[in-house]
């Protein structure tokens, strides 16, 4: 694992939202709006970004969690930008604070964990539980 960042450096995404990111379930779509699951997507992507920088060949990033706190509406075709800065990096676990906007237009906060394992100790957890 190569830890080329520091607290306070920044990766950014941007996407526009389409009718596959409006909220909806078996039932049908709840509202013709971004999601939330869609939102948490990308805030997923746009940190993954640092951790595709970081891996070794024999690694990869493996999510702990994600938190997203939805302030404001998206609709279908609006451009949705991204930020993810490091908050923290502790021994293999990355930290990034999470940001999305409209414009100036805050649409929500959050926070992604993610740690760094090699693809071996992966491969050895999903064989303990019987995959």
């Amino acid at each position: 694992m190569r830890v080329d960042f520091k607290k306070g450096d920044i990766k950014k995404h941007a996407f526009d939202v389409a009718s596959e990111d409006y909220a909806s379930f078996e039932t049908g779509i709840v509202h013709k709006v971004c999601s939330t699951f869609a939102l948490g997507r990308e805030m997923e992507w746009c940190a993954r970004q640092f951790v595709l920088e970081m891996i070794d060949e024999d690694e990869e990033g493996v999510g702990t969690f994600l938190e997203i706190k939805h302030k404001s509406p998206v609709f279908s075709g609006e451009r949705v930008e991204v930020t993810a800065e490091v908050a923290s990096m502790i021994e293999n676990e990355l930290i990034c604070k999470i940001e999305v906007k409209v414009g100036r237009r805050l649409i929500a906060k959050g926070r992604t964990g993610q740690k760094i394992l090699s693809k071996e100790k992966i491969n050895q957890i999903f064989t303990s539980l019987g995959r």
